[in-house]
Order: structure tokens, then C-alpha cells, then sequence
């Protein structure tokens, strides 16, 4: 594949590679890094800083709707080095802020550009690779970036011992910064001739195409459930390992980190499996494992039977199978419509985070100061995880044809 400069880009190198990862890991580390710092915050801003992460998530779906259609009209890195501006922007001044409105507000504008990372990474993947090949890359994007959600934590719980919060978010700002500097060795992925010629207001109308797709939504709706329980942990468990548990918040990222050696061990295997079985196979398989964990997982929490060992064991079965289910589901979704793989990828970045949203919701309206409602929450819609992903065939994709309005299927 050209770049518009007509040189073949290098996108089967270690600095190709090592440079999506980095996108790809922006959402986790824009939150799991001051998970530790979560209960210092809340004191010392006296307010839900549940509602940081809420705005983060919001700030981040309600954006790749507009960056997707953007990026499959103008190209892939653009929007990529805008995203990272505003993401450098916004960290700076949620280091800055000084109450629960001032940070919840950077948080919305840090996440307007945090969102191209992910969103433009699995397009970028999409426009280079197919079906199994795109999610044997996926899996080794995903093996890379688990090193931040595993070093995020750990690095905040560190930090917060010998610093404030505050000096987190400029950590954040100065890799940012990092980022935006890699992204000059970066090629673009979608040439000139292969981009959208519609307007952005036809460009729009894709995303009722889309959802209108049956497959493509079955999928993205199996990975959506899934981060919504994700996000249920994500976001409850700072209070249920440090407050309810009582481990020490530099502890806190090593339990946080065991759920992403899961992860990580899984993707490694995924890049082999998905040479054997259908992607459907796969994911039927993940999101039914992940089913079984969660219901475990709420059926002893609410029995008080197992304590912190049963949490973190059937956690880390249910988030290892990520390292299947996202890879899996991403790559059928995005092979069903490839002619737009950036506003498909938008769209199933925006559900898939901003489920995130319902997550910090329900544990703010329905905590109780135990791990019921983290783990209810996570048994709900784990188990619509399991039946969507149980819901599939494994026929042929669709093959899809790219119109002057949108895709038509043929």
C-alpha cells in the first residue's frame, strides 16, 4: 500500500507496531493510571470522582463519531496528530484543576483527542490487513499495549505516595507529547484514491447504514456488553480492593495488573487459534467463558463466600478472555465493511467506551459500599456479552461495495 508520497510505508516494523500499540493503550492509561489516586481525589476535591471517568468516557464516544468520517475522507493521520494536541491540552489542565467540576470538565476535552488513538489504530489495521490476518495484528497490538493498564497502576500507586494527583496528569501530558512526535514517523494507511468523496454530511448517513447492519452490530454489541462489565470493575474496584478490602493503593496495581497478564496470555494464543477456528468460534467461546466468570463472580459476592481471592480469580478469567473476544470481534466487524472502516471503527469505539458511562452510572446511583453492585453489574451484561456472541454463524462475511451515500450490500 502507497502513502501519498508514493513510498511503500514500513507497516510490518517493530516502530509500526510499537506506535499503535501506544495508540491503542491511550483509553486505559487515561484512566488506570489514577485509579490509585481515585479515594485521594475524592477527598481532597470532595466529590464522585466516579464522574471523572463518566466525562472521560462521554467526551471520548460522542468524539469518534466525528473523527471517523473525518478520517475516511482526509486520511488517517491528521486527525491522529490534532487528537494528540488536544489530548496534551486537556492533561494539562486536569493537573491544574481544583475542584470535581474543573477536572470533570478537562477530562470531556482530554478524551476529544485520547479517542483517535484506539479509533484510527484499528482503522489503520483495517485498511492494511483482512479478517484473520487483521486479528492476528490486533492480538499483537493488544499483547503490546497491556503494558500500560499493567504499568499504569502501579506507576500511580507509586506516585501518589511521593507526589499528588495532580503530578499524574502531567505525566500523562508529557507522553502525549511523546506520542505526537512518533506520530511524524508514522504512514499514512488510506491513500488518497481509496478515501471517501462524499461530503461529511453524506459521511454521516454511513452511521445509519451501519446500524442497520445486522452483523456488524451483532458484533460490536458483543464487545459494547462486554467493556460495559469491564468498566463496572474498571471504575468499582479502587473501592472495593482499597476501601472495602483495605489493600494499600501501591498494592492496589499489582491485583489490578494479574487481570492483564490474563490478557496478554490469551492474545498470544489468539494469534495462533485464529489460524485454526472461525473468528465466530472463537468468540463464541470467550464471550461464553466470560458469561460463566462474571456469574461466579456475583453468585459468591452475594453468598459472602470466598472473599478478595474468589474477586480476583473469576475477574481474571472473565477480562483473559478479552484477549480473545476484542481481537476477534473488532476484526469480523470492520471486514464487514471495509470500504469504511473509519467511521465503523468510530462507531464501535463509541459504543464500546461509552458503555462505560452506564458502568460509572449504575455503581454511582446503586453502590452500597460492598461489591454487590460492581459484581451484579458485571454478571448483567456479561451475560448479554455471552448471548450475542452465542447468537452468531460462522458463515462468510458479507461483502460490501462502496456507494456515492455509503455501502451497499451484495
Amino acid at each position: 500500500m502507497n502513502t501519498s508520497h508514493g513510498q511503500k510505508p514500513a507497516t510490518g516494523g517493530l516502530l509500526f507496531i510499537l506506535i499503535l500499540s501506544g495508540l491503542m493503550a491511550f483509553t486505559s492509561l487515561s484512566t488506570d493510571i489514577y485509579l490509585p489516586a481515585m479515594p485521594v481525589m475524592a477527598n481532597e476535591l470532595r466529590g464522585n470522582t466516579e464522574l471523572t471517568i463518566t466525562g472521560f468516557l462521554i467526551g471520548f464516544a460522542v468524539a469518534q463519531l466525528v473523527w471517523g468520517p473525518i478520517s475516511d475522507r482526509y486520511g488517517r493521520r491528521l486527525p491522529l496528530l490534532i487528537g494528540m494536541l488536544l489530548f496534551i491540552i486537556g492533561s494539562a489542565g486536569c493537573a491544574l484543576s481544583t475542584s470535581i467540576e474543573q477536572i470533570v470538565f478537562w477530562r470531556v476535552f482530554q478524551a476529544l483527542g485520547a479517542c483517535t488513538g484506539p479509533m484510527l489504530a484499528r482503522a489503520m489495521i483495517r485498511d492494511l490487513f483482512v479478517r484473520t490476518r487483521a486479528a492476528q495484528m490486533l492480538s499483537t497490538l493488544m499483547l503490546i499495549m497491556a503494558i500500560a493498564p499493567i504499568a499504569g497502576p502501579l506507576i500511580g500507586g507509586q506516585m501518589i505516595r511521593f507526589s499528588s494527583w495532580h503530578a499524574i496528569f502531567w505525566l500523562l501530558a508529557l507522553i502525549g507529547a511523546v506520542m505526537f512526535c512518533s506520530l511524524f514517523w508514522l504512514p499514512e494507511t488510506l491513500p488518497a484514491e481509496k478515501r471517501v468523496k462524499t461530503s461529511l454530511t453524506g459521511a454521516f448517513h454511513n452511521y445509519l447504514l451501519l446500524l442497520r447492519n445486522r452483523r456488524f452490530m451483532r458484533y460490536t454489541l458483543c464487545l459494547t456488553f462486554f467493556y460495559v462489565a469491564a468498566y463496572a470493575f474498571i471504575t468499582g474496584s479502587p473501592f472495593v480492593y482499597i476501601r472495602f478490602y483495605g489493600v494499600a493503593p501501591q498494592h492496589y496495581g499489582w491485583l489490578f495488573a494479574l487481570n492483564i497478564v490474563g490478557v496478554m496470555t490469551m492474545s498470544v494464543v489468539n494469534r495462533h487459534l485464529v489460524q485454526r477456528h472461525s473468528l465466530d468460534t472463537l468468540l463464541k467461546a470467550a464471550a461464553g467463558a466470560a458469561a460463566i466468570a462474571a456469574l461466579l463472580l456475583a453468585v459468591a459476592v452475594k453468598l459472602q463466600t470466598g472473599g478478595i481471592v474468589v474477586i480476583a480469580a473469576t475477574v481474571f478469567i472473565f477480562f483473559a478472555m478479552n484477549g480473545i473476544l476484542a481481537a476477534t470481534s473488532t476484526a469480523a466487524a470492520l471486514d464487514e465493511v471495509p470500504h469504511i472502516a473509519g467511521s465503523a471503527s468510530a462507531l464501535i469505539g463509541a459504543l464500546q467506551y461509552g458503555s462505560g458511562i452506564i458502568s460509572s452510572l449504575l455503581l454511582t446511583w446503586f453502590s452500597d459500599g460492598t461489591p454487590w453492585t460492581m459484581a451484579w453489574i458485571m454478571a448483567l451484561f456479561a451475560v448479554a456479552c455471552g448471548v450475542m456472541g452465542l447468537m452468531g454463524s460462522s458463515g462468510e462475511p458479507m461483502k460490501i461495495k462502496q456507494s456515492t451515500t455509503g455501502i451497499d450490500k451484495r
